[in-house]
């Protein structure tokens, strides 16, 4: 490469479309390098605006939610039982049934207790 001068480089036949490919290749990179050159302030400025577009969303449901109107607090007073012996029958049976699962589960926690000591 030291022996060839100028005039014997200019002589040598360039391909056909090289041109045109290498100014491809070129706008590709640049390019390329706009897109790795997104400023900062770009991704937060879109952040920030996502983040305003949240809180008004939820700005607009809790208010939606507010103003809706609801059912009278009494209702649910119909939907318990007219009878005392039917609803003390339910209630010590739903007493009953926690019993049996707390004692279930004391059993296991007792068990685990014993294990560890040993």
């Amino acid at each position: 490469m030291d022996k060839l001068n100028w005039k014997e480089l200019e002589q040598i036949p360039v391909p056909q479309g090289v041109e045109e490919r290498l100014s491809a290749k070129i706008d590709e990179w640049e390019l390329a390098e706009q897109v790795k050159k997104q400023p900062r302030w770009a991704v937060r400025k879109v952040v920030r605006d996502l983040s305003v577009a949240a809180s008004l969303v939820l700005c607009l449901g809790i208010g939606w939610y507010s103003l809706q109107e609801r059912e009278p607090e009494n209702v649910a007073l119909q939907d318990s039982y007219q009878n005392p012996e039917e609803a003390y029958a339910e209630a010590e049976k739903a007493l009953n049934l926690l019993a049996y699962n707390l004692n279930k589960g004391m059993s296991h926690l007792r068990l685990a207790e014993i294990s560890n000591k040993e």
